[in-house]
């Protein structure tokens, strides 16, 4: 056994190390700085709802302004989470209003010279061209909508943008990987209205959370390419919450992108073994942290498996107990661009795992909503 976890401790190490080039901190600097940064999951918004201020440097957590500007992110979607608790005292749509107003009020609205509200591909672009950080909006939870799409579509005119289907919980209309009556379900009739309403809206879907049925039942049922707002591999970290290899693949030839998680035990099978997350270990046990080098080889795997089109950035930083040596807040994300220039990767591979993919697939969900209305007469 401590033969086994010490070969899992350098493997990755070496694997990494081998190909490895000599890069400057001028380069570094030129890269990450010419780069749109977009993360597509943060949770502080379960702090900034209990009244945390985004803009105060704080010793905890892994965000606050600071550390977004040290970081150079660009664009943050917020994660409006629904706790599945909220679904049994039918509390669910009034939780995601009040997370909805953190990000609208708490985040924009009282810090307008730094963040500016954004729904469309060309608004963040437009936030990044005033110096702001684009703040999106993103429904953690579908039970959030109370199976309702007219709730929905209410959710969509305050500016959500994305919806995970579900959350560890499953809904009466989609299976989740986080309960085991779930991991079998996927869709109903109502789940497949829901995602075609999605698609109709310009909202994109989010397959991070459910099940494996349900993922398949998705690509079936959407006409835009659905996205894993902060998921990472399952080969590499055997968790419920990461893909498979066969799934990657599907869900690039969609036109798909899986935004790599940041949370050690998506990273590293190490972490997973030792996290009483994922009832491997005793609740209260110290969890093993993943490495730098363990982020990379998830890109790299995504790379090789359905190319750079396929790759992006969801930390679930505020989301996640354990945060990889290197990358343990937001301010940490030149140490990536570092990391990934010494693997071999273009500036140009850099900008679209950044946020090039992400744009393209938000266009990508407005010309199919464009294109429905258009077709609806609209």
């Amino acid at each position: 056994m401590r033969t086994a976890l010490l070969v899992s401790l350098i493997i990755p190490l070496l694997s990494y190390a081998q190909a490895t080039r000599t890069v400057t901190d001028a380069e570094v600097a030129r890269v990450h700085q010419s780069a749109l940064l977009i993360d597509t999951h943060n949770d502080v918004t379960s702090d900034t709802v209990k009244g945390l201020d985004i803009t105060k440097s704080r010793t905890t957590g892994h965000t606050d302004l600071a550390r977004l500007r040290q970081g150079n992110v660009g664009a943050v979607f917020f994660a409006a989470y629904v706790s599945g608790a909220f679904a049994k005292t039918n509390q669910s749509a009034h939780r995601a209003l009040e997370m909805i107003d953190t990000i609208r009020h708490d985040i924009v609205e009282r810090h307008p010279a730094d963040f500016a509200l954004a729904t469309t591909a060309a608004e963040i672009e437009r936030a990044r061209g005033a110096g702001k950080i684009a703040a999106l909006i993103g429904i953690e939870g579908g039970h959030a909508i109370e199976d309702s799409p007219r709730l929905l579509r209410q959710f969509f005119n305050l500016g959500v943008r994305y919806m995970t289907l579900t959350h560890s919980n499953t809904n009466t209309w989609a299976g989740s990987s986080g309960d085991e009556a779930g991991k079998t379900q996927g869709l109903t009739p109502l789940g497949r209205e829901i995602v075609r309403e999605m698609n109709r809206l310009g909202m994109i879907v989010d397959i991070s959370h459910v099940s494996d049925p349900t993922f398949y039942d998705v690509l079936a049922a959407s006409t835009a390419p659905p996205f894993a707002s902060h998921s990472s591999c399952r080969s590499l970290s055997n968790i419920p919450r990461n893909m498979t290899d066969d799934m990657i693949r599907a869900l690039a030839k969609k036109g798909g992108v899986i935004q790599i998680n940041f949370g050690c035990e998506f990273i590293s099978q190490r972490s997973a073994d030792t996290s009483s997350w994922t009832g491997k270990a005793p609740r209260g046990s110290k969890m093993i942290p993943a490495t730098l080098a363990e982020v990379v080889a998830h890109i790299d795997h995504v790379k090789q498996l359905a190319g750079i089109d396929a790759i992006g950035i969801g930390s679930d930083y505020d989301g996640v107990t354990c945060t990889p040596t290197g990358l343990e807040d937001n301010s940490r994300f030149p140490n990536l661009t570092r990391a990934l220039l010494e693997r071999g990767y273009t500036a140009s591979d850099i900008h679209k795992i950044y946020g090039g993919n992400l744009l393209r697939l938000m266009r990508q969900v407005e010309a199919v909503a464009a294109k429905t209305e258009k077709a609806a007469g609209r």
